[in-house]
């Protein structure tokens, strides 16, 4: 990430007892390293996420291509995981329909 050498940490860590002092030193350690590793968990939440969209993406398109090559030219294990991709997605989308569809129901409950 940076390209901190030896020397340079102790050159930090000296300018860092000489300005902060040697009580507020500790103190000022460990809330660097809590930020650093925030940054740290925030970045690889980010880099998890994105990978799991290309991921995603990358089914969708193969699923558009087999669409548009025709279902009938696919071999029949394609075939299968093709159908078992549309009902992993149909489940997917489950929850949210019923969810949406609960909501509507109980706004038109309300307004009745």
């Amino acid at each position: 990430m940076f390209d901190i050498g030896f020397w340079e940490l102790i050159l930090i860590s000296v300018v860092g007892l000489v300005v902060l002092g040697p009580e507020r030193l500790p103190v000022a350690i460990r809330s660097v390293s809590r930020w650093v590793g925030a940054a740290r968990n925030m970045a690889n939440s980010v880099k998890d996420e994105l990978s799991q969209e290309l991921k995603i993406q990358e089914l969708q398109e193969n699923l558009k291509k087999a669409e548009q090559m025709g279902m009938k030219d696919l071999s029949p294990e394609l075939r299968d995981s093709v159908e078992e991709l549309k009902q992993a997605a149909s489940e997917v989308q489950r929850p949210y329909a019923e969810k949406n569809e609960h909501t509507s129901a109980t706004t038109s409950q309300k307004q009745d």
